[in-house]
């Protein structure tokens, strides 16, 4: 029995979506949050009340607030929390993981005081032979729970992880696409979380379709540039992971980036614009991290050095759109 259980370490919206995606796949899935209070609603009403109200869970869901006992004798562990948790999450299971143990991570962001990518943060904690893979792509959490066509990039340089994992995940209405590319994967989904951030900003501002247009195109130029400085492969920000995942998040009011983004261009505070989402908006400190990944790989990213000037030194949005118009003209 303890084969097919698997732990998801997150209890948000997004895990919760793949708590209950993974459950209805025939999975013994159990789902850890850090507050007791919350599971315990959680428990009670068989669902999320907080994100994802009207989706009950399946019966093969088992909640826990307690580390240790979730974490107990299971080697598949799903991590699902805010990036700037990350590798405190890892550290606090570390007592708790077998030898053997699967990380599989659902988080789009860096480690926030590095800047470094989450697979190095698992070698450094768990050694380098750690198995590991990323779960990336356009998947809005809510579609996902209501089992709604998603598709979606898992990427690992470990095959047998990676077809585990996708025995796990894949359904009639998940599909789940593999890849190596473990680099270009994780680069993809941070960076589209800055450049939603741009995109809602340009809306908010009532710039039009041309100008969200023009900022889809030229921020997936910036991801391929960093990506590619980072060791990414090209197929991959023209993939689900990157081109994918930045279309659906720059366009569509679901994504918290592009919401926190129209807020500011609506000439919101930063903090009133949290508030109102009332969830983790990871492109915030996303732009801090990818701007300076950017400094340190020498990469040109003008649209996230913007978003970056506009949340860390008060730029205002109209000024940040004029330096960016104002740039020299240049082929494409």
């Amino acid at each position: 029995m303890s084969e097919n259980i698997i732990v998801v370490l997150g209890a948000g919206s997004w895990g919760s979506a793949l708590a209950i995606l993974l459950a209805k796949n025939g999975n013994n899935v159990r789902l850890w949050g850090r507050d007791a209070n919350k599971i315990a609603a959680m428990q009670q009403q068989s669902c999320n009340p907080y994100f994802l109200p009207d989706i009950p869970f399946p019966k093969n869901i088992t909640l826990f607030s307690d580390l240790s006992q979730c974490l107990n004798g299971v080697n598949d562990i799903l991590i699902a929390v805010p990036s700037h948790a990350f590798q405190s999450t890892l550290v606090a299971c570390k007592p708790y993981l077998k030898s053997s143990c699967q990380i599989i991570s659902a988080t789009k962001g860096l480690e926030p005081q590095s800047s470094c990518l989450l697979h190095k943060v698992v070698a450094e904690e768990l050694g380098a032979a750690a198995s590991f893979a990323i779960l990336s792509g356009p998947s809005f959490a809510k579609e996902v729970a209501r089992g709604l066509p998603t598709a979606i990039c898992l990427a690992s340089d470990n095959e047998s992880l990676l077809d585990s994992m996708v025995a796990r995940l894949h359904n009639n209405s998940f599909r789940v696409y593999k890849s190596h590319d473990v680099i270009g994967v994780q680069i993809g989904g941070v960076v589209k979380n800055v450049l939603a951030i741009a995109a809602g900003i340009a809306d908010g501002l009532k710039f039009g379709a041309n100008a969200r247009a023009a900022l889809i195109t030229r921020g997936l130029a910036e991801m391929c540039r960093l990506g590619d400085a980072m060791g990414g492969q090209a197929q991959t920000f023209t993939g689900l992971a990157g081109l994918g995942d930045l279309v659906l998040t720059c366009t569509d009011d679901q994504s918290r980036n592009r919401r926190f983004g129209l807020a500011l261009g609506q000439g919101k505070e930063i903090a009133a614009a949290e508030q109102e989402i009332g969830q983790v908006v990871e492109g915030k400190s996303n732009a801090g991290e990818v701007f300076r990944l950017a400094e340190q790989q020498q990469v040109d990213m003008p649209i996230v050095e913007q978003v970056y000037n506009i949340i860390f030194h008060g730029k205002p949005p109209q000024q940040a759109v004029m330096t960016l118009m104002s740039r020299a003209l240049k082929f494409e």
